[in-house]
C-alpha cells in the first residue's frame, strides 16, 4: 500500500522478506487486467524460477508458455515477457503496463554511459517501454553495499531517479519462520524471537546489516574474512585424529594474462560428529601448469586426498574432487571420468554467483567458528610467480567486499569459499 500510488517503486528488503512473492503478486494482478507486462533479472537462471512457478499457478488462464521464447500468452489478452538484464537491450522494442526488476543490486554497475550496466539499461531500454501507457516500474532487491556505482543504491537514495522507496527488514515479516504443525501461537512466538537473536549472533554485524537489515553497508577497507575467527584461540588446529572424510576442491579459472593458466586446490576434512569445528582447512597447493601437464598433475590431487583420509582416519575415506567446470576444469573433468576418478562439477548456482556473494554466503560459518585452518595448512609456504609466502592466507585475508579492481590472485580464495560451502551447506551449497 506504501508504494501503490506511485509510478516508479523501489522494494528494498532484507532475506526471506518475500519481495520476489510480493513482485509476482503485483505482476499477477497486471495480468488479470489484461496488460502487457515484463520481468527483468540479472541472469537466465533467476527468472527460470520464477517462469515455473507463475506458469503452475496461471495455469486455467494460459493460452501458450514457452520458456524458451520466455513469454506467457493469456486468455485475458495479457502478456508477460522474461528478460535477462545480461542482454544490453532487454525488452528494447515492446511496449508494458507494468515492469518487474528482480536483483537489481546485482546487475552490472555503471552510470548510463557504461555499455551494459543496469543504468544503461533501465534509462535506454525499459524505461521507454512504458512510455504507450504510462507504465509502472517496481524494482526489488536486497542491498549490495554503499556503492555509487550501482543501480539500486543510486535510485533509492537519489531522489533524481523518481523512485519512492520502502524498506524493510527480515525481522519485519510476520510470517516467517514458518509455524510448524502443532505448534501454538506462545510457542512459535518465542521460536520466532530466539531464531532472530540467532541471527544477529551467528553473522557478521556488517554481513547482518546487508543482507538481513538490508542496509547500504560501506564495505571499504574492511578485511573480509578474519584470520581470528579461522584460529583456535590464536592458533591453528592439529589435523582431526577422526573425521567424516576429506575431500579437495580445484580451481582452474585464472585471469592473470600470464601463459599458464594458475590451477588452485584446496583440501578439507569435515565431521560433523566430533566436538570441534567441523571443518578443517588440511593443506593447499597453486601452480601455473602448462595444458599436457594437468592430465599427469590430476592423478597427484587423488594420492594427497588417499594419504590425508588416512591420517585424519576419515570414517569415509575421501570423497573426491570438486571442479569448477569451465576453462581447464572442464579437460580435469573429462580426464577423471575417463580414468574412474571419484570428481565432480561444482553447483552451477555456486560457480554463477559473483565473488562477493560467494563470500558473504559462507561467512556465517567463518563467523561462528565453524572453519579452521591447520597447521600445516597455516605454516605453509610455496614458491609461486617467484614468491614465496602463503598464498591462502594471502588471498583469503586480503579479500575485501567490493573491491572489484585489485587485480589480486584470487583462485585459492575460490577453492576456499566453494570448499565451505560444499561441506557445510545445504544440498545446492548454500
Amino acid at each position: 500500500m506504501a508504494l501503490q500510488e506511485h509510478r516508479f517503486k523501489a522494494l528494498r528488503c532484507g532475506r526471506r522478506f518475500g519481495k520476489t512473492d510480493f513482485a509476482k503478486l503485483w505482476i499477477t494482478d497486471g495480468i488479470l487486467r489484461g496488460w502487457e507486462c515484463a520481468w527483468f533479472s540479472p541472469q537466465h537462471r533467476t527468472w527460470a524460477e520464477v517462469f515455473s512457478e507463475l506458469t503452475n499457478g496461471l495455469d486455467p488462464i494460459i493460452e501458450r508458455a514457452s520458456k524458451q521464447s520466455a513469454v506467457i500468452r493469456f486468455k485475458t489478452g495479457a502478456r508477460l515477457d522474461f528478460w535477462s538484464l545480461e542482454n544490453p537491450i532487454a525488452g528494447r522494442g515492446r511496449r508494458y503496463h507494468r515492469v518487474v526488476i528482480d536483483e537489481a543490486a546485482f546487475a552490472k554497475d555503471g552510470d548510463n554511459k557504461v555499455d551494459g550496466s543496469m543504468m544503461s539499461i533501465f534509462e535506454k531500454a525499459i524505461k521507454p517501454t512504458l512510455y504507450d501507457f504510462n507504465g509502472e516500474a517496481l524494482v526489488c532487491s536486497n542491498s549490495a553495499g554503499k556503492n555509487p556505482d550501482n543501480f539500486f543504491y543510486n535510485i533509492c537514495t537519489d531522489p533524481q531517479y523518481g523512485f519512492v522507496e520502502y524498506h524493510a527488514r527480515t525481522a519485519d515479516n510476520p510470517l516467517l519462520p514458518k509455524m510448524l504443525a502443532n505448534e501454538d501461537v506462545v510457542t512459535w512466538t518465542a521460536r520466532r524471537a530466539r531464531l532472530l537473536q540467532e541471527l544477529v549472533r551467528d553473522n557478521d554485524p556488517l554481513v547482518y546489516a546487508q543482507e538481513y537489515e538490508a542496509e547500504f553497508v560501506d564495505w571499504s577497507g574492511v578485511a573480509f574474512f578474519s584470520r581470528d575467527k579461522l584460529l583456535d584461540d590464536g592458533q591453528p588446529v592439529a589435523y582431526p585424529r577422526r573425521c567424516d572424510a576429506v575431500y579437495a576442491v580445484i580451481d582452474t579459472a585464472s585471469k592473470t594474462g600470464t601463459e599458464h593458466d594458475a590451477t588452485a586446490v584446496t583440501y578439507f576434512a569435515i565431521d560433523r560428529h566430533g566436538p570441534n569445528s567441523p571443518l578443517i582447512i588440511l593443506d593447499w597447493d597453486i601452480a601455473q601448469i602448462e595444458g599436457a601437464t594437468l592430465e599427469t598433475w590430476l592423478p597427484s590431487i587423488f594420492a594427497r586426498l588417499e594419504g590425508l583420509a588416512r591420517i585424519c582416519g576419515a570414517r569415509n575415506g575421501h570423497l573426491g574432487a570438486w571442479i569448477e567446470d569451465k576453462n581447464s576444469g572442464t579437460i580435469l573433468l573429462q580426464q577423471a571420468q575417463r580414468r574412474g576418478m571419484a570428481a565432480q562439477s561444482i553447483n552451477t548456482k555456486l560457480t554463477a554467483m559473483g565473488k562477493d556473494e560467494r563470500a558473504i554466503s559462507v561467512s556465517g560459518y567463518v563467523h561462528r567458528g565453524e572453519v579452521k585452518y591447520s597447521d600445516y595448512a597455516f605454516n605453509k609456504l610455496s614458491l609461486y610467480k617467484r614468491k614465496s609466502r602463503n598464498h591462502l592466507l594471502d588471498q583469503v585475508e586480503s579479500f575485501r567486499i567490493g573491491d572489484k579492481d585489485n587485480g589480486r590472485e584470487d583462485d585459492l580464495l575460490d577453492t576456499f569459499c566453494y570448499g565451505i560451502s560444499i561441506g557445510l551447506g545445504n544440498s545446492e551449497g548454500f
